[in-house]
């Protein structure tokens, strides 16, 4: 399993109906050892959406 596959099977474990918190992404980046903006490509790839932003970017 490529790096990309695990962080899309976790980003669909921490997700609940299709949405990530953005505190959950990074903590979820930091765990798996990558950067940030791999979680958040990964979450688009899977039509998860990022809410509740730290930045207030996303509701």
């Amino acid at each position: 399993m490529s790096d990309k596959e695990k962080i899309k099977e976790k980003v669909k474990e921490k997700c609940v109906d299709g949405r990530l918190s953005c505190a959950a992404a990074l903590k979820l980046a930091n765990e798996l050892g990558v950067a940030p903006k791999l979680v958040g490509e990964s979450a688009n790839e899977l039509k998860v959406k990022i809410v509740s932003c730290q930045l207030g970017c996303f509701k």
